[in-house]
């Protein structure tokens, strides 16, 4: 489960409804094994990036308003965060100013990412006054799921919004290579796209509510943020560099694929290059220019991360340093130190947490029959460190 830490019962003004939550039977699972490995020798290394984007919820909530109005997400390390506008429209501002400089209008089929967790706006206009959501009144109506209605009665805006933590390693660093916001207009997919036909029936869902019709959101607003992800990545220009432009190099993506598949393994300079097909020192000084940093250091790096991860599920020292390819505890635990700035012993005692914001959520203990909606569970930990 994930740690609510400082929420209080009936707190952050939200009240409990169950018109139709109860009759559902649908579980979380705790987040306690990563998602099944990628084949040896896969041919698509971005495709096995991708192959890690399983997510753990954290909220949705369903907005009905009425301008003029406003709400302020505040910020939410670690979560990345969508809304999709089913009615009306609305203007996003995630300036860093928290001025209307950096805003856009949302129209009906719009969909926004803002994958960092940054605070940001959603108002029926620039310069509308916008509160802190979790200010707001809110229908809760499972742990997971809210319902918002506020506004001065003016235009009406429907809105579905979330909050989301990819946990793998491999996701977590896909995420924090993403641009501050993504914006997806209804009129940018091509014909015979199936997206815009996802966004549909969540905006259906949302207008209509039907008995475990939250169920139904949460799970298609999962498969939306990967597959808007996945749009980016291949066609941003942006992501045709760095660690992504890397992952799609045919000989740097085949090196990278290798070791992230197989992390105890003995790697050197000269077996990576081999598996590029590429000259040592061809290979090493393209990593670098590509990556950003030495092919070594990035190894170790990435199994320092994958070690954080099992370790905060609650895997032995020993185990975690076999897996990540080191012969002694010490020499793992002095590696570990190094690279993260504490203890493997530290992080096992620290599992992950999703912090939220003060009255985001009422108490678990405030309504115990309701029951558990999220999307696809799984654990880990952040990949920058």
């Amino acid at each position: 489960m994930i740690d609510r830490p400082g929420l209080r019962a009936n707190g952050g003004n939200c009240s409990t409804v169950m018109p139709y939550a109860s009759s559902l039977q649908t579980t979380r699972s705790p987040p306690v094994t990563p998602p099944p490995a990628m084949p040896s020798g896969a041919a698509d290394p971005l495709g096995e990036a991708l192959h890690y984007l399983r997510m753990r919820s954290v909220f949705y909530c369903h907005s009905e308003l009425t301008a003029p109005w406003g709400a302020h997400l505040p910020p939410m390390p670690e979560c990345l965060m969508f809304h999709l506008v089913t009615e009306g429209r609305c203007w996003l501002d995630a300036s860093s100013e928290g001025d209307d400089g950096g805003g856009r209008w949302l129209l009906p089929g719009d969909f926004a990412l803002v994958p960092h967790g940054q605070g940001h706006a959603l108002r029926s206009a620039p310069g509308v006054a916008a509160p802190n959501l979790f200010d707001l009144p809110r229908e809760c109506v499972s742990d997971y799921y809210e319902i918002l209605r506020s506004g001065g009665g003016g235009e009406g805006t429907r809105i579905v919004c979330g909050a989301v933590q990819f946990d793998h390693p491999a996701a977590r660093h896909l995420v924090s290579v993403l641009p501050p916001v993504i914006c997806m207009a209804s009129g940018a997919f091509q014909p015979g796209a199936w997206l815009p036909g996802l966004l549909q029936l969540m905006a259906d869902e949302a207008r209509q509510m039907r008995a475990g019709g939250e169920a139904v959101i949460t799970r298609l607003a999962d498969i939306v943020v990967i597959q808007a992800i996945r749009h980016w990545v291949q066609h941003d220009d942006s992501a045709q560099t760095g660690w992504l432009g890397a992952l799609k190099d045919p000989r740097l993506g085949r090196a990278m694929a290798r070791m992230h598949q197989d992390p105890a393994r003995g790697w050197t300079v000269a077996l990576l290059a081999e598996a590029a097909a590429m000259s040592r020192s061809a290979f090493a000084q393209r990593f670098t220019e590509r990556v950003g940093m030495p092919v070594l250091e990035y190894l170790t790096q990435w199994r320092m991360h994958l070690a954080q991860a099992w370790l905060q599920q609650g895997q032995g020292i020993a185990d975690v340093a076999a897996r990540v390819g080191y012969q002694s505890d010490a020499a793992f635990s002095r590696a570990y130190r190094r690279a993260v700035g504490s203890t493997p012993g530290a992080a096992r005692r620290s599992p992950v947490v999703v912090p939220l914001p003060e009255g985001a959520r009422p108490s678990p203990t405030a309504s115990p029959a309701r029951p558990n909606i999220s999307g696809i569970p799984n654990a880990g930990a952040p990949f920058g460190l």
